[in-house]
């Protein structure tokens, strides 16, 4: 998945700069604080959220418990997905975890870009593809590996991960209770 990104960011780099100018344009910088929702669930994701820094979450309620689906951090792309694409209400929260710093851009902003420069609509694909890479990826753990193994993964490959969301947020992301991340982490 590391390549896809690499690849996403040389496309980047090698837009022309008339490009480059639009995209910057049409993208603001805002901040959030710790708690703070970017989207509530029921409002359509009219915006994407770059994280620049700090880390969020998206979830969404199942009889009132919160289940977090994905974590955002650095450079990652922070949108519901369907409510985005389709402009329609959305079934999730994104809520920062820490105070956080994002790229703002609007989604019919970035519509009406790509129609200005139309290299955007290649981009705009190449983040679609990593983004269906990267829920393949997840269901494909969730459907083969125990969450000891999802937990050792995530230990190994995204230690941050670990150090700063709380156990709570990350016993929801794996998909288990505390109390069963708790048997896992005292075996580990």
């Amino acid at each position: 998945m590391t390549s896809y990104i690499d690849k996403i960011n040389l496309y980047i780099k090698s837009l022309d700069n008339d490009t480059l100018i639009g995209l910057q344009s049409i993208a603001s910088i805002k901040t959030y604080k710790k708690g703070e929702l970017l989207l509530r669930q029921n409002e359509v994701c009219t915006k994407s959220y770059l994280i620049i820094s700090g880390t969020a979450r998206k979830y969404y309620l199942n009889d009132g418990k919160e289940i977090t689906t994905e974590l955002f951090f650095e450079n990652d792309l922070a949108v519901s997905f369907d409510s985005y694409t389709l402009q329609q209400p959305s079934r999730e929260f994104i809520e920062a975890l820490t105070a956080i710093s994002v790229s703002v851009t609007k989604y019919q902003t970035f519509e009406d870009a790509k129609k200005k420069y139309p290299k955007l609509i290649t981009l705009d694909l190449m983040l679609a593809e990593y983004y269906a890479m990267w829920v393949e990826k997840r269901l494909f753990e969730f459907h083969t590996m125990t969450a000891t193994q999802r937990y050792l993964h995530i230990l190994n490959k995204s230690p941050h991960i670990i150090q700063t969301i709380s156990l709570t947020i990350i016993a929801s992301y794996l998909g288990v209770s505390l109390e069963t991340l708790s048997r896992i982490r005292a075996k580990i």
